[in-house]
């Protein structure tokens, strides 16, 4: 039976983006399926999906910070430097409105994604180097994120900063700090180890949920939206991957490192954003759509990247 979950585990894995897209347009077309999806329900969620995170991180893969300072030092400083400054340079170029800035912004502050670990690996990236960066851009999320929107955003909208910092905390640290004991715990347990390569599954599950639930609720009004929020999630995502690549690149990375990074800086935890838009910024329903948008684009962009690393490898190799 564990078997059969683990084979399911890793055939889910494989093919995330067309599972998303998949729940995205069912849901569009049935939306009450994910209606449930909201609220503290989508907090516990994206919990969830961080506490399977937790439970697959050993002390080893905590000991890369010290063994790889530099390079997690570059990916985490990437993450919460560049793309901020992508997200207020967008909304000067392309004059968004202050309900859409907002959201962006937020995205342009999270953490990096969950699922940028699975992107990672699809593409033989480096997986370690990639869970490294997830774990602290996780970790400083508390104070970074309401940090940042805070000092962007202020003059744009009052942002609750001691609220968001208690909404991060609880929905990504906590998570991941009792999935981390869990393996502790139970890491001499034979059947943990099997168990742990199930958790894939449930977070490309969880994932699917979080976008369901966005689509439920806001899938009528992505139609309605205007062209510029789907540009500006475009274009965001994109100058993500790309920024990241090139500082990669500027610091001699290896292949491996240089399409962890790019896919790390690029893929936000744009689930994370929703929820805070909808928690913190309930008055300004623009702020969770594009927060929506970015958090299905974003899954379906990274495993598309993730394809065409891979792709390129088998060119490279038929050669």
């Amino acid at each position: 039976m564990l078997k059969t979950i683990q084979k399911i585990s890793s055939f889910l894995s494989s093919k995330t983006s067309i599972f998303i897209i998949l729940v995205a347009v069912i849901t569009y077309f049935f939306p009450n399926i994910f209606m449930w999806v909201k609220g503290d329900t989508q907090t516990v969620v994206l919990g969830i999906i961080m506490l399977t995170m937790g439970m697959t991180l050993t002390l080893d893969d905590f000991k890369i910070l010290i063994k790889r300072p530099f390079d997690i030092g570059i990916g985490t400083f990437a993450q919460y430097f560049f793309m901020p400054i992508i997200a207020i340079s967008l909304v000067h170029i392309l004059h968004l409105p202050k309900e859409i800035s907002i959201g962006l912004i937020l995205v342009g502050c999270c953490p990096g994604g969950v699922s940028s670990n699975i992107m990672s690996f699809l593409c033989k990236g480096d997986v370690a180097f990639s869970v490294g960066m997830t774990a602290v851009s996780t970790l400083l999320a508390p104070v970074m994120t309401p940090t940042l929107v805070y000092y962007l955003a202020k003059e744009s909208v009052d942002v609750d900063i001691i609220g968001m910092f208690q909404s991060v905390l609880i929905v990504t640290i906590l998570p991941v700090v009792t999935g981390v004991i869990l393996n502790y715990i139970f890491r001499n347990n034979k059947t943990y180890p099997e168990i742990c390569k199930i958790m894939p599954a449930f977070s490309v599950i969880g994932l699917a949920c979080i976008v369901g639930g966005v689509v439920s609720h806001f899938g009528a009004v992505f139609i309605q939206s205007s062209v510029v929020i789907f540009i500006a999630a475009f274009c965001h995502n994109l100058i993500g991957y790309i920024a990241g690549w090139l500082i990669g690149a500027t610091v001699k990375m290896p292949e491996a490192k240089k399409r962890t990074i790019s896919i790390e800086v690029g893929m936000q935890n744009a689930g994370l954003a929703t929820v805070l838009a909808v928690k913190h910024f309930a008055m300004i329903p623009e702020a969770a759509i594009i927060s929506a948008v970015s958090c299905v684009w974003h899954s379906i962009s990274g495993t598309i990247l993730a394809n065409i690393f891979v792709l390129k490898d088998k060119i490279k190799k038929s050669q």
